[in-house]
């Protein structure tokens, strides 16, 4: 059997470097298969979306999932198993980044079963794959007979040194001061997530049409592969069931009275709730259903859902009012308070409106840092932080089964808006984690957690360079009358049932961090400057509530953090700490109660020493100075004979230094055997007399000892 023909496009990126995208050889049972390339690095994207759908589903059942072989990089997987476990965090929020910028693009009547699968199946560390998974996750969809109305395209714009740089390599990010991801169509942004070093809000947005121009040639390259494979036809499906007069109806008899509710400016998420279900439900009993109309029902849900929809929207575009009555750049009241549990090295609550987070922040030793173990990226981080969204936090009534994707997204993001805010290692050696459990929730929980994380570190006494706050933006628009308003700090309903979803976060003087999710065509830039605009406003009410709680960090750790201190040594000395099979270190960590940890940095070792109490650091840290002094000539030492021999006797005068006191620098008067003046470990007191070329040391008891004191004994 011979070798498929392959069919592949590729894309210019300059610098002598390209893009090959390929179908036709690998996978070709899946309803569209491709590789992406670039350089030793290859993705396969494969595509399956199910030829029946199930009845009673009325959402696109999409799942994306980005995997890495260890294999790719020539590396054995971790763990007894020796194979791929779960997807790890950093693989989620690849397949989260991909999966939002997809979703919108599939026909709102398409609701069969679709799988997305991107694999990383070589890989050479100059090149970062996760910039290349939506681009092989829409070709493939390209080349499939998928109902898709793409392509879209992802890519990863770094500014190095002030110059925008489109799919950096991992030594450009390190220096960037700018990283986001943006996915889109060549029409469209779609999705925008990353961190900043406090950037300005034009120069956010250069970075987004930077990444964008970009895009475009990837998409045209697309939309000529598939004229190349000849898939420009997509598969029928059944779409929809529809019912015009019914549509009709439910509009005449609902629009009006839930109009009404949505003007009554109810500041409660519950209440309002139970309104428009009132209204839902005294519609359907007038026309007669019951629960074995399951099909009818069906559709008066869906129609009364576009009915509350468009009723909220006509209402803040046509009368600029909100559904809690607040004005479009309107925050909600906030409060907040700090040390609000009594155990926790820090802790805050932060409540805006109806979201609340409770977070606390806990101090560890470089022993609970989390060790990184990826494919590309092996590392240890010490800034940690847990979002946990229960479901009683919105009175759902379910079980809790661990933590969702959307956890983990949400936790990333508030992380990477704080992080680049914690001081330097020197300045606080402790691993930090900090963990936000959502109580209440009525939009913008991540935000809320920027918030209250900040309050928590500071209240921990964590010397943030400057505080964070963080907030979500909302879109309404209207194309056809030409109508559109920005809202500050939307509600859950307003995410819902709006365009935009748009959180940013950033201290007084720029931007850290943001994530975009775009639901329209046609979202000019216009409309992103003035809601970057209204952002900043909104957020520095935020900061400035914030810090009417708590104005900087406290002077003090609680008397109830762990004490801590990391001293550097040279690095020949590590040996000496450590001890032949740990011995030193054991035996240290066992008598004053502490937790040493040594790593070896530029040259030095940089030993931490993690205490409970002041006294038990102080007693460990003597204890390696102890080890990495230097004799010094001329220093007087109490010392322990540790050998006698007739020339003399060797002396430890420090952990690891010996020195030999010869039989005549004993005592002034003539010595024919030393033992009769010295036992094996006696303290003795000596002098450093020299410190010959090779290192051996010389002592002596008797220039301690005046000639007239041994005269008159």
């Amino acid at each position: 059997m011979n070798k498929p023909t392959p069919i592949s496009k590729s894309i210019n990126l300059g610098d002598g470097k390209s893009i090959t995208i390929e179908t036709g050889v690998l996978a070709k049972q899946a309803h569209g298969s491709v590789t992406v390339k670039q350089g030793n690095t290859v993705l396969l994207a494969t595509v399956v979306s199910a030829k029946e759908i199930k009845p009673g589903v009325d959402f696109m059942p999409l799942s994306v999932d980005y995997t890495e072989k260890y294999a790719a990089f020539g590396r054995f997987p971790g763990g007894f198993r020796k194979r791929e476990a779960r997807p790890s965090d950093y693989e989620i929020l690849i397949s989260r980044l991909v999966d939002r910028a997809l979703r919108p693009l599939f026909p709102k009547d398409y609701h069969a079963e679709t799988f997305v699968s991107i694999e990383l199946i070589s890989a050479e560390k100059e090149v970062m794959p996760d910039a290349l998974a939506g681009l092989a996750a829409s070709a493939a969809l390209i080349v499939s007979d998928i109902p898709f109305n793409g392509p879209i395209s992802e890519v990863r714009v770094a500014r190095v040194n002030g110059k925008l740089v489109i799919n950096p390599t991992f030594q450009e990010l390190e220096i960037a001061d700018i990283d986001i991801m943006v996915g889109a169509t060549k029409d469209n942004i779609l999705m925008v997530e990353g961190e900043m070093d406090e950037v300005s809000e034009e120069e956010m947005l250069d970075a987004m049409k930077a990444a964008h121009a970009a895009i475009k040639i990837h998409c045209q390259a697309q939309i000529e592969l598939s004229e190349m494979v000849g898939s420009t036809q997509k598969r029928d499906y059944p779409g929809d069931n529809s019912d015009e007069e019914l549509q009709q109806l439910v509009h005449q008899q609902t629009y009006d009275k839930v109009y009404a509710v949505a003007a009554s400016s109810n500041n409660n998420k519950t209440e309002r709730s139970d309104a428009f279900s009132k209204v839902e439900e005294d519609f359907i009993n007038s026309i007669g259903l019951t629960d074995e109309d399951e099909e009818k029902l069906t559709l008066v849900k869906n129609y009364f859902h576009d009915v509350v929809k468009s009723a909220v929207r006509n209402l803040i575009l046509d009368e600029g009012i909100r559904l809690d009555g607040r004005k479009t750049d309107e925050i909600r009241p906030i409060w907040s308070e700090v040390d609000y549990l009594p155990t926790p090295h820090g802790s805050a609550v932060f409540t805006r409106g109806e979201t609340q987070s409770l977070s606390t922040v806990t101090l560890g030793s470089k022993m609970d840092e989390q060790m990184i173990d990826s494919v590309l990226v092996k590392a240890n981080d010490k800034f940690l932080l847990h979002y946990n969204f229960p479901p009683f936090s919105t009175g759902d009534a379910r079980v809790r089964r661990g933590v969702g994707r959307r956890e983990i997204g949400h936790g990333n993001l508030a992380l990477r808006a704080l992080k680049g805010m914690l001081p330097s290692e020197t300045e606080c050696p402790y691993t930090i984690r900090i963990v936000s459990d959502i109580l209440e929730s009525n939009g913008s929980s991540s935000m809320a957690t920027v918030c209250a994380g900040t309050l928590a570190l500071m209240d921990a006494g964590i010397k943030i360079k400057k505080p964070v706050s963080g907030i979500a933006m909302g879109l309404i628009t209207d194309t056809k009358a030409g109508k559109w308003a920005v809202l500050s700090d939307i509600l859950g309903d307003e995410d819902h049932l709006g365009d935009m979803d748009f959180k940013v976060t950033g201290t007084a003087d720029g931007i850290t961090a943001c994530q975009m999710d775009i639901k329209v065509d046609g979202l000019s830039y216009e409309i992103l400057a003035k809601a970057l605009k209204q952002a900043k406003d909104g957020r520095m009410h935020i900061l400035n509530e914030m810090l009417k709680t708590i104005s900087e960090p406290r002077a003090e750790y609680k008397p109830h953090v762990p004490k801590m201190e990391t001293i550097r040594v040279p690095d020949k000395f590590i040996g000496a700490i450590i001890g032949p099979g740990g011995k030193v270190i054991q035996g240290i960590q066992s008598d004053t109660n502490t937790v040493i940890a040594i790593e070896e940095k530029d040259g030095f070792g940089l030993v931490s020493i993690t205490a409970p109490d002041t006294d038990s650091l102080n007693a460990a840290m003597q204890r390696v100075k102890e080890i990495i002094a230097v004799p010094e000539k001329g220093k007087i030492y109490k010392g322990k004979i540790k050998a006698i021999k007739d020339f003399g006797a060797f002396v430890e005068i420090m952990p690891g230094n010996e020195g030999l006191l010869h039989i005549s620098e004993i005592s002034h008067e003539r010595i024919d055997k030393v033992d009769k003046y010295l036992k094996i470990g006696q303290m003795v007191d000596v002098k450093l007399i020299d410190i010959e070329k090779n290192g051996k040391l010389r002592l002596s008891m008797k220039v301690l000892i005046p000639k007239e004191t041994e005269d008159n004994q």
